[in-house]
């Protein structure tokens, strides 16, 4: 009620009585606004009960959650759950202060542009105009600052829980003689952690600039039009008085604590929600092969089951026992430190390597007893070294698609971003005399065409764009993913498992196959590698080097 009257009533006030001489009805004007606000005093004290029956028991839930999640895993320590509380009071908090204030920011914009059409249409396009760009700049804003807020909620998960192990392992440190090598540890982790925060901090700035066009703009965009439209007899005294109320007792206000205070707890609410649904989670191994599927379950495009494979009679197993289901035209990402098999594992879904013991199956088949030629028609498999041989461009690329048309070459080579190294190659009918005079990267994104271009449901790049820049690889992985079949990249780069739906992480012979989220929670390693590239992303640090990523 207030938002909608107060401009009406002070106009009212103003032209019906204090400029006539008629003060008392001035005052009975104005005391109509006074009642309109004790109603909504009322109101408001009314519905406290409402919210709670809504936030108290959406709290209770998460605590049940967050409580079966640490029974269920062994390894939660008593720093954890405290954060995971804390995270649960945070979201109780959180979701009652927005129920509450986003519901009163929403009534206040719609009933003070239902006021202002009402007394005063005239200035609708003034505050309109700047309302609109600052709705559309606060709507640029919401994904960076998700982003941002994300990593600072990981990078504090990360501080606490590197000091919850050297506070318990104190003892060791100091038997060790390691105290130096510790403290600095955590130091970067802590100076990680406030890069994240002062980043935030930059990015939530810029809400600033939302308050000044959607708040502050429309009052001087009045203001100054103010004479003109006196003189014209567009507004009244009391008209104006009451559109000005309109806009710094009503717009403004709402303005400001949407782009600041709604923007900054809706976002830390999304953030702590996706934490608490991916640390309190029951932590199962991913995606097990069903002993007894479904009838109406679609076969899975491809099924590892007990997956055995060894160099040698006596050497260690590469991958032993290694289990995992990947659904048709899934996306996924394989990484592990070097050596835990991962270009094996490429070699065996292609086919190229017999496992020792267990199952590799696409669709049912395994790829290692079909003949040659059907199984690259099954499988494309690009490793890192990829092979161009002398001849014709055309035949380089078509070599697994021979029948490509013009059309599809064109359209493989600009979605890869391999266009302009091909006109200046002289364009698909060019002969290679010596493919050596290319570069790696040339090379790699010729094969890429070649095998984008393959019929293959099932594709599996090996560090395949390892001599590609980030934002080339970034490219050819997306354009891949979009491509119809199951993808699977071995990571050079860990920004590829974020890109991918699932990521296997491969470690002493096994694997753990989960989202992006959940491994962070599933495998220490995995948290381990997380945590040099969002290092890496900090402004000011540097980049670290492939191999320990990949």
């Amino acid at each position: 009620m207030p938002p909608l009257l107060s401009g009406l009533l002070v106009s009212a006030a103003v032209d019906r009585g204090f400029l006539v001489g008629r003060p008392g009805v001035g005052v009975a004007w104005l005391a109509g606004f006074g009642a309109a606000m004790a109603v909504r005093a009322y109101a408001a004290r009314a519905g406290f009960p409402h919210l709670a029956a809504v936030v108290e028991p959406f709290r209770d839930a998460l605590v049940e959650r967050v409580v079966r999640g640490a029974l269920a895993r062994p390894t939660a320590g008593p720093a954890e759950v405290a954060r995971l509380t804390e995270q649960v009071e945070s979201a109780r908090q959180l979701t009652a202060t927005l129920l509450r204030t986003l519901r009163g920011v929403g009534v206040t914009l719609a009933a003070a542009l239902l006021g202002l059409t009402l007394l005063a249409p005239a200035v609708l396009p003034l505050v309109l105009l700047p309302l609109l760009a600052a709705g559309l700049l606060f709507t640029r804003l919401l994904r960076p600052l998700v982003e941002r807020r994300r990593a600072v909620v990981l990078a504090e998960e990360r501080l606490a829980a590197e000091a919850g192990r050297a506070l318990h392992g104190l003892r060791d440190v100091q038997a060790t003689g390691t105290q130096t090598q510790v403290g600095a540890q955590l130091a970067e982790t802590a100076r990680l952690s406030a890069a994240a925060s002062r980043a935030l901090g930059r990015s939530s700035a810029l809400r600033a600039l939302v308050v000044a066009l959607g708040g502050r703009l429309p009052v001087l965009a009045v203001l100054a039009a103010a004479p003109w439209l006196l003189a014209h007899d567009a507004l009244t005294p009391g008209e104006l008085l009451g559109v000005t109320t309109y806009l710094i007792q009503q717009l403004d206000p709402a303005v400001r604590t949407l782009a600041g205070t709604v923007g900054g707890w809706l976002l830390g609410l999304t953030v702590v929600l996706d934490r608490l649904a991916i640390t309190s989670a029951h932590p199962t191994t991913p995606d097990p092969a069903p002993s007894d599927p479904a009838p109406s379950a679609p076969e899975p495009s491809l099924r590892l089951t007990a997956l055995h494979y060894t160099h040698a009679p006596t050497a260690a197993p590469v991958l032993d026992g290694l289990d995992a289901t990947l659904a048709a035209g899934e996306h996924i990402a394989v990484v592990g430190p070097s050596g835990t098999g991962k270009s094996t594992l490429a070699a065996l879904l292609a086919g190229l390597l017999p496992p020792a013991s267990g199952e590799l199956a696409i669709d049912g088949v395994r790829p290692s007893s079909l003949p040659a030629a059907e199984r690259a028609r099954l499988v494309a498999l690009l490793p890192q070294e990829a092979y161009v041989f002398p001849g014709p461009l055309r035949e380089n690329l078509t070599w697994l698609a021979p029948t490509a048309a013009d059309a599809q070459l064109a359209h493989a080579t600009a979605l890869l971003g391999a266009d302009a190294l091909v006109d200046r190659l002289g364009g698909p009918d060019a002969v290679l005399t010596d493919p050596a005079a290319l570069s790696a990267g040339e090379r790699q994104l010729l094969a890429l065409v070649r095998t984008y271009l393959s019929p293959a449901p099932v594709v599996v790049l090996d560090e395949a764009t390892c001599h590609l820049d980030a934002a080339a690889e970034e490219r050819v992985e997306r354009a891949f993913a979009a491509r119809p079949g199951t993808l699977v990249v071995v990571a050079h780069r860990i920004s590829s498992a974020l890109r991918a739906d699932r990521v296997l992480m491969l470690d002493g012979g096994r694997g753990i196959l989960a989202r992006h989220g959940d491994l962070q929670v599933l495998s220490p390693l995995y948290r381990e590698l997380v945590g040099h590239w969002l290092g890496s992303a900090v402004p000011g640090t540097a980049v670290p080097p492939a191999g320990s990523v990949s």
